[in-house]
């Protein structure tokens, strides 16, 4: 079913106070050759975006799976072995990740790290070695097992770090080099974590001169019942009321003015509209901490699954 339109839009000073973004060492990881497709250059080309405009560096990270068969003799009566091709197979990463992005890069501080051992583990523990600031990961894959599984390496990284992750849309990306941040939409789900998911998303939107819109998905105000199914609305002026002063009182202690939207029903689904409307270039959203990137009612995953724009987890 189609929700209705949004329960409250209250319209105030959208810009962001002056503070800046603490983000100086950015993690990127890189499949290759995975990397020179589009759906991988677009995360690339937001990484080196960001770096430009917020005068950060890059650690631009590849990791070669170690091999899951003993080394040896691949045949008998064959010279070449398992170690051979696995040695081979670093030497052409090794030359893959030298070459990548040459030009895209310019004028940007980057490093490139060849690792051996599981992607997702070496990017967690790499992020928590150089105290990386944000991890840009490319959510590249096709499908519906995709779709419904995040891509394992993200998955994983996003379930073990609790460094703040970039995710790039994989459902309709701009034109790589199009990309560029002027509008930044922030959930809050009214929970102790909001103060520093509205914090961090200030910051990054004072820190490009973008402005910032405020979004509040409540749980579903519609009911069902013999006939079909209506809105209470005084149920919904109730959750509606709760929510704003709220959410004025997290504004009023962040320093913020931001243009408010709360609205009811499915949250990925809502974000998404919320976004179009708004014309965002990236949505920020808070996660629980000791728990994961699993915020916003337990929708991280989801969000991050479904959005259409650049997903920023904190």
């Amino acid at each position: 079913m189609e929700p209705e339109g949004p329960l409250q839009r209250d319209i105030s000073d959208t810009k962001a106070g002056s503070v800046v973004t603490n983000i100086q060492r950015i993690l990127v990881p890189v499949a290759l050759p995975e990397a020179f497709t589009d759906s991988s250059r677009n995360a690339l080309y937001q990484a080196a975006w960001l770096a430009r405009h917020l005068h950060a560096e890059i650690t631009l990270l590849h990791v070669v799976p170690r091999p899951d068969y003993p080394y040896g003799a691949l045949e008998a009566g064959h010279e070449i072995t398992a170690e051979d091709l696995h040695v081979q197979a670093v030497k052409t990463a090794q030359k893959d990740l030298d070459q990548a992005m040459l030009s895209e890069f310019q004028g940007v501080a980057v490093t490139r790290l060849l690792l051996r051992g599981d992607p997702a583990q070496e990017i967690i523990e790499t992020a928590r070695e150089r105290s990386v600031d944000l991890i840009v990961l490319s959510t590249h894959g096709h499908g519906a097992f995709y779709r419904l599984l995040l891509g394992s390496v993200t998955a994983k990284v996003l379930h073990e770090t609790q460094c703040p992750v970039w995710t790039a849309s994989h459902i309709e990306a701009p034109p790589p080099g199009a990309f560029s941040i002027r509008r930044v939409l922030c959930s809050v789900d009214l929970t102790p974590h909001n103060r520093h998911t509205l914090t961090r998303a200030a910051e990054m939107a004072a820190a490009v001169h973008a402005e910032l819109t405020l979004v509040h998905i409540t749980g579903t105000v519609e009911f069902f019942g013999p006939g079909g199914s209506w809105v209470n609305p005084e149920w919904r002026d109730t959750m509606v009321g709760i929510a704003t002063g709220e959410i004025a009182t997290l504004q009023k202690d962040v320093g913020t003015n931001a243009e408010v939207i709360i609205d009811s029903g499915n949250v990925p689904q809502l974000l998404n509209r919320a976004a179009e409307q708004t014309k965002a270039d990236l949505l920020v959203i808070g996660h629980i901490p000791g728990r994961s990137h699993l915020g916003d009612n337990g929708e991280g995953y989801g969000i991050i699954r479904e959005s259409r724009i650049p997903v920023l987890s904190v």
